[in-house]
């Protein structure tokens, strides 16, 4: 159990930076695309990044843990994970339409979400018991209705667990999603979700139907956090009927051990996972984000088929033998795609077709507003192997 004062995963890794700052960047191969059998191939096409702080309609442009592109704008959106501490919880429109030429994406305006009252969202120094500050982590823009599913990871020390809501382009919440009982908050840790480890992930079939929320790590039943030496526990990634409102699938996805040790053993180290996209109907590309302290991160692109997985919707602790997790196969480590550094990534999504046919596979980092970090955007050429 972790004591609800204990500092978040993110906190801890803020903290990290600001004092092993000068050690945190990490060595990056030549410029070569990696490919696996079965998954896909990716190649670098560009690289930029926003100023620390930016101002973007009043408020830092900072945080940026979820991106989705609107095809008819022509526009990428981004969802900041402030917890309304710095501005009201929000997400930004831009324009990134030549990034090979080496342009930074233009912010165009800034979205505050709102509650159902209509009201902003409260900083968590000024909720009300029982009233939810949301910690905003993925977005997904559903083109049949021009509305926006994001996830948030709760506040499990208050009570709140994670959630999946619908909002409208102007901010108004249209519903929170009803999640299976095993998402509940346990402040007393003996169950449930880890605080700041869950709904980190978010993709939306092709039909536009259904979509996908992805656990960070491990629920506690289902077992421990990734460690160095051995991975972690499976996460669930649960299929919602965007129709019905209900969870209708789940499977279970096993993320590595933790592939950087720390400079100073017995320092912080994490890996989990940070976004998940649908490659088609049934497979999706998993994003694993990992860092460690004085060594920074590490990021690895997976492919998985859904349809290899057991369903464990059923199933209320994840045992050996009874599921079947989602094989995976790897199909980029990032430090061998020529990045000039890699950051905290947590966002992914297509952008536009790319005249050669292949797609364009946009990322963004979570600079966590520490301006030891940054705000990354990289744009790569993916071609899937599969077909």
């Amino acid at each position: 159990m972790r004591p609800s004062a204990a500092p978040s995963p993110d906190a801890t890794r803020r903290a990290l930076l600001q004092g092993l700052g000068a050690l945190a960047l990490v060595g990056c191969g030549p410029r070569r695309p990696a490919a696996a059998p079965g998954g896909g191939a990716l190649d670098r096409i560009a690289e930029a990044r926003w100023a620390h702080g930016l101002d973007v309609g009043g408020t830092p442009a900072g945080g940026l843990s979820g991106v989705d592109y609107d095809s008819r704008r022509g526009e990428y959106l981004l969802l900041s994970d402030d917890r309304s501490d710095k501005a009201p919880a929000r997400y930004y429109a831009a324009r990134w339409d030549r990034p090979a030429d080496g342009s930074a994406p233009v912010p165009l305006r800034a979205q505050t979400l709102l509650q159902a009252d209509g009201q902003p969202w409260p900083p968590r120094a000024r909720a009300l018991a029982g009233v939810p500050v949301p910690d905003p982590e993925a977005l997904r823009l559903r083109p049949d209705t021009d509305t926006l599913l994001w996830t948030s990871e709760g506040d499990v020390p208050r009570g709140f667990g994670p959630a999946l809501y619908e909002s409208s382009r102007d901010g108004r919440l249209l519903r929170a999603f009803r999640l299976p009982a095993m998402f509940d908050a346990d402040a007393a840790g003996r169950r449930g979700p880890r605080d700041n480890l869950s709904f980190e992930g978010l993709a939306l079939t092709p039909d536009a139907r259904q979509a996908w929320v992805a656990m960070e790590n491990a629920l506690i039943e289902d077992g421990p956090s990734p460690t160095l030496e051995a991975p972690g526990g499976p996460c669930r990634f649960t299929c919602v009927d965007l129709a019905r409102g209900t969870a209708v699938r789940q499977i279970a996805y096993v993320p590595d051990a933790i592939p950087l040790r720390p400079l100073v053993p017995g320092t912080y180290a994490d890996n989990g996972v940070s976004e998940i996209l649908m490659l088609d109907a049934h497979r999706m590309l998993v994003l694993e984000r990992a860092y460690a302290a004085g060594r920074g991160n590490s990021l690895r692109l997976y492919a998985i088929d859904t349809r290899e997985a057991s369903d464990t919707l059923a199933v209320p602790a994840l045992r050996l033998g009874n599921h079947r997790p989602a094989p995976k196969t790897l199909v980029a480590d990032f430090a061998t795609l020529g990045l000039a550094r890699l950051d905290n990534s947590e966002g992914m999504c297509w952008g536009p077709s790319l005249p050669d046919g292949r797609r364009l596979l946009a990322v963004v980092s979570d600079d966590n507003f520490n301006p030891l970090q940054i705000t990354q955007f990289a744009a790569f050429a993916f071609k899937d192997l599969s077909t």
